[in-house]
């Protein structure tokens, strides 16, 4: 046994631990069907949002901690419900209201807003597919539609029809006496308005592989449940897929964790053994509330590659998943900035520590080194101080203090250096607001502007630092209360850089210049 696979079996890395659950589902062996499946889904009723992302990447790390513990092949699927019909019009699109004629229609039959594709179905797949092959994600995209349609859920159909009363015992236990009264886990859709209808069978003829019911205008119709006629309820839907396709792991999200019973007992009735699960906590925006594709709150994928690096959203996406999260344009510096300090701590750590590293997860063990020779929030900071437009500028003083370091040696810094630009200008300048210095906080800024005008030590980060630190050290109880002034007289936020760190890189005569400015009232003015 290698001495990686070693340490991955006992490892407490969350990817690890499911990876062993599903290890131990076949005690080690070979599946009958010769690989092991996993799956995620996704529901195209809006733009797909960055919550999406988070599943197939978070399953993909499982399936590569899996790949790391045995031989057995693997195969990923990402499945797409585009059959659904659309409950509601979403708010984020287009001339939302031209859509309103095409309610209860599946997605795939709705016109696209965008006018781009075949369909609305078409239009937010093709987007989800778009941007998983950015990331190099290994998957089979399926479509409910044609997954139906082609005859591939036939044969499970068929048994739902035979196992009706079975599925519908399970099913009527957890509605509402009212729901239960009309509710069916076959949803027929009408082969003249193409509509999804929420209507009870009069009759389900499992030999002939039929259902009986009467349309909302009153017309009794027999459609088969086979070759796209029918689809079934959500739920039913779940379990009925698990056994059709003979899925081993699917993980989502916490609002699903009370239907796993049933989606469970809906497979197994079908003939199948269910799934391992893994249920994460929900993203939630600034506000605190759950993140939605058809109200677009939140961050999109598109948004938080506009600003950062693919790797610190993956680095995002792998820390607790059991925790909820906030997810919104603050979040990114720090995710960027700790996904560099796990990438320069991974060279130095043993195959223990590394296979504990998120950054092993995100690169399936192919690591690259960091070449972020200036944190993306002293980045931030440098663009506030020199108004920076383009990222030209910034690169002038970080050659300054990192004179071997260019944009073609080192293109994870030049792309860190563009998008500092665009995340200061959108987020950070609009909410600048500088003040003017205390009495207690000119007397030391005017010692350390006279500290500075007498350095002769240098772009030494930690030496700079420590004239800092002297300038606050016997002025301010507790110390923090000088950095905080520097912060706000300076660079007009409330929180900030290791100062040192800040003038190596601007510099001592530009810092000097800052704080004239900040004297004399400039900043405040500005």
């Amino acid at each position: 046994m290698s001495e990686t696979r070693e340490a991955a079996l006992q490892s407490k890395a969350w990817p690890f631990e499911e990876a062993r659950r599903v290890l131990k589902r076949y005690s080690g062996k070979m599946p009958e069907k010769g690989y092991v499946l996993f799956e995620t889904g996704y529901g195209p009723s809006g733009l797909p949002h960055i919550g999406t992302f988070g599943e197939v990447a978070r399953t993909t790390m499982i399936r590569r901690a899996f790949e790391v513990i045995s031989d057995i092949p693997t195969r990923l699927i990402c499945f797409s419900d585009d059959l659904d019909g659309m409950r509601k019009v979403p708010s984020n699109v287009p001339d939302p209201d031209a859509l309103a004629e095409h309610l209860q229609k599946p997605l795939t039959s709705v016109p696209d807003p965008f006018g781009t594709h075949e369909s609305f179905g078409h239009h937010n797949n093709a987007m989800l597919r778009r941007f998983l092959d950015t990331f190099g994600f290994e998957y089979e995209f399926y479509s409910a539609t044609e997954f139906y349609a082609s005859g591939q859920f036939d044969e499970i159909l068929m048994r739902a029809a035979e196992k009706y009363d079975e599925i519908m015992a399970v099913m009527l236990k957890s509605l509402r006496e009212e729901r239960r009264q009309t509710y069916s886990i076959f949803l027929p859709i009408h082969p003249e308005t193409g509509r999804v209808m929420y209507v009870p069978m009069k009759e389900v003829d499992a030999k002939a592989g039929t259902i009986t019911f009467d349309t909302p205008e009153g017309e009794e119709m027999t459609l088969p449940v086979t070759g796209g006629n029918v689809k079934l309820q959500w739920k039913p839907d779940f379990g009925a897929r698990w056994a059709a396709l003979g899925v081993d792991f699917e993980m989502y999200g916490k609002d699903h964790s009370t239907n796993t019973p049933i989606y469970d007992s809906i497979c197994r009735i079908l003939g199948a053994r269910a799934p391992e699960h893994f249920t994460y906590e929900l993203f939630l925006d600034q506000d605190g509330h759950k993140i939605s594709k058809s109200s677009g709150n939140g961050l999109t994928i598109d948004e938080w590659l506009t600003y950062a690096s693919s790797e610190s959203l993956s680095y995002f996406m792998y820390l607790k998943p059991k925790t909820a999260k906030r997810m919104y344009f603050d979040v990114i510096p720090k995710a960027v900035d700790e996904y560099h300090q796990q990438l320069r701590a991974y060279e130095t750590q043993d195959i223990k520590a590394r296979l504990n590293n998120p950054v092993w997860h995100i690169h399936s063990g192919d690591v690259p080194k960091s070449d972020m020779v200036v944190p993306f929030s002293m980045l931030l900071n440098l663009a506030s101080v020199s108004s920076a437009e383009d990222k030209a500028q910034l690169w002038g003083f970080i050659q300054r203090y990192a004179p071997e370091a260019t944009p073609q040696t080192h293109p994870g810094m030049d792309a860190a250096a563009e998008h500092a630009v665009r995340y200061f200008n959108d987020f950070v300048k609009p909410e600048k607001v500088f003040r003017a210095p205390t009495d207690k906080e000119r007397e030391a800024l005017e010692d350390l502007r006279a500290r500075l005008a007498a350095w002769e030590g240098g772009l030494d980060a930690e030496a700079l630092q420590s004239e800092v630190f002297a300038c606050g050290r016997d002025r301010f109880d507790p110390l923090r209360d000088w950095f905080t002034a520097l912060y706000e007289v300076l660079l007009g936020a409330s929180q900030g850089p290791r100062f040192g760190g800040f003038i190596a890189l601007y510099g001592v005569d530009e810092t000097i210049s800052l704080i004239d400015d900040a004297l004399t009232g400039k900043l405040v003015e500005a």
